[in-house]
């Protein structure tokens, strides 16, 4: 989401590659770097996307009888003119030229899909916020479904994740105004603001059986992109909360560090969490990908233009060292998510698991206007299809192990356990090291694992599944010796 180079410079009418969900603007797409600087090989390095209309008058009497390839019917044409003469006479209030031009324009993209739509200065001053990592608000990703506001995801750390905004909330009110009948661009002013102020939001939520009413403190939202922590000696967890333009490179860096803090610098198994990840940068998707495989086809995809049809392959360097892999994803999980979720199922490279994922295929590109740089149009140009061809469109990513979203309740069996420790006169452990201070650390350790994997039991069994797979290697890469296998059975 960074549409800070100004694209005019490079090509006479760029094209700027954009994958993601629904922002606090609808949806937030994000653009990809220069083709220059692409992996990948373009089909093309620059596309000419020009509409001619020819109006010349000797040409117009044509037009009602043959409508050749890339020209309008007269009698479409007429039409348009008449509601456009009716509107500026018969309306209650005046309305110039310019805005009747520009509310039809903006008609005429939102009328082609959820994604496509006009960009007005401010329009692009916002896609600028949003790509950018940092801007004003409540930090949650929306959209618009039957004339409300649908959560897409609430963005980690922010005033809505820490209210318990959830994904699938859907918004009927701001304050006392009711969002039925608002565009989601009025919805979305509405909830921006200035750090510090509050708003009310009424929510319905499946399962609750009243609207909830949940007061949020505006805040200014820097998300942090990569996040990673160790869940015990051994296996870690790294979280990117949405895809911006240097999430490839912070995933290698922070991937690297974690294998570092490791004693032996390996890992046993990593989760990769994507759940409630909107999308982002595509190149970005595409860096984080290829930190986890050597070759082959990343995703590809395929328009009606030349500059639409873009393949992604993965580098020969391997940062993540093969270390066994869990991805985590939900329906929040939007876009380049789903890229960097279905190559790696693809390619065989890691477990998907949780449910299945929003299905946003589609790759929108950012047209400016020849006569004015400042506006353009945010134009749905292609779809987006996994190394084996699958379109993600409408589709989504199905996980390999379904997990729905529970609560682990933890059982204290009979209260407080005695161990052999806590007995008077106990023998000693008989090794020579004092380990006395690594099992203290060891057992805070533990505790705060249990009480992470008990509040998120998606995470709990993404981390026995790669204990399963390391187990499992152990056991055919080493096999038990026959003397130390009867030792054990006595």
């Amino acid at each position: 989401m960074n549409l800070t180079y100004k694209v005019n410079q490079y090509f006479r009418l760029s094209t700027l590659v954009l994958v993601a969900g629904f922002s606090m603007s609808g949806w937030a797409d994000d653009v990809s770097q220069k083709t220059e600087s692409l992996k990948a090989a373009p089909a093309a390095a620059e596309s000419e996307v020009v509409t001619e209309v020819e109006a010349e008058q000797s040409e117009l009497s044509e037009l009602s009888v043959i409508t050749p390839k890339g020209r309008l019917p007269l009698d479409d044409l007429r039409a348009f003119t008449e509601v456009m003469e009716r509107i500026k006479k018969a309306y209650v209030e005046e309305v110039d030229d310019k805005t009747l031009l520009e509310n039809a324009i903006q008609g005429m993209l939102s009328g082609l899909d959820p994604h496509s739509a006009y960009l007005s200065p401010d329009d692009f001053q916002e896609l600028e916020e949003n790509t950018s990592g940092e801007f004003g608000g409540l930090g949650i990703e929306v959209g618009v479904e039957d004339g409300f506001i649908k959560v897409v995801s609430p963005i980690d750390d922010t005033p809505a994740s820490k209210a318990g905004v959830m994904a699938g909330d859907l918004i009927i009110k701001l304050d006392e105004t009711s969002v039925k009948g608002l565009s989601l661009r009025d919805s979305v002013e509405k909830m921006r603001g200035k750090a510090g102020t509050v708003i009310k939001l009424t929510i319905v939520r499946d399962g609750v059986d009243k609207p909830l009413e949940i007061t949020l403190e505006r805040a200014v939202i820097k998300v942090q992109s990569v996040r990673a922590k160790s869940l015990e000696p051994g296996y870690g967890y790294i979280r990117i909360s949405q895809f911006q333009a240097d999430t490839g490179k912070e995933l290698v860096e922070t991937l690297e560090e974690l294998i570092k803090k490791e004693e032996n610098e390996h890992l046993n198994g990593l989760v990769l969490d994507l759940r409630n990840n909107p999308g982002g940068v595509l190149q970005a998707a595409v860096g984080v990908t290829d930190a986890f495989i050597s070759d082959g086809l990343i995703v590809y995809t395929e328009g009606r233009i030349a500059n639409s049809e873009l393949r992604f392959n993965a580098t020969a360097e391997d940062p993540s060292k093969g270390v066994p892999l869990v991805v985590l994803i939900n329906g929040g999980s939007a876009s380049a998510s789903e890229i960097v979720a279905g190559a790696l199922q693809d390619h065989n490279r890691a477990v998907l698991m949780g449910t299945e994922s929003f299905g946003k295929g589609s790759v929108q590109t950012v047209l400016p206007l020849s006569v004015d740089a400042q506006r353009g149009l945010k134009l749905t140009t292609a779809l987006y299809y996994t190394p084996n061809g699958r379109s993600i469109q409408a589709e989504g990513i199905k996980p390999d192990i379904v997990v729905e979203r529970a609560k682990v309740t933890l059982l204290n069996d009979g209260g407080e356990q005695y161990k052999e420790a806590d007995l008077q006169r106990h023998l000693g452990n008989g090794n020579k090291e004092d380990t006395s201070k690594e099992n203290n650390r060891t057992a805070k350790e533990e505790k705060e694992l249990a009480e992470l994997l008990s509040k998120d039991y998606q995470l709990n069994q993404a981390l026995n599944v790669l204990k399963g797979m390391h187990i499992n290697a152990i056991t055919i890469g080493k096999p038990v010796h026959e003397e130390v296998a009867m030792e054990m059975t006595k």
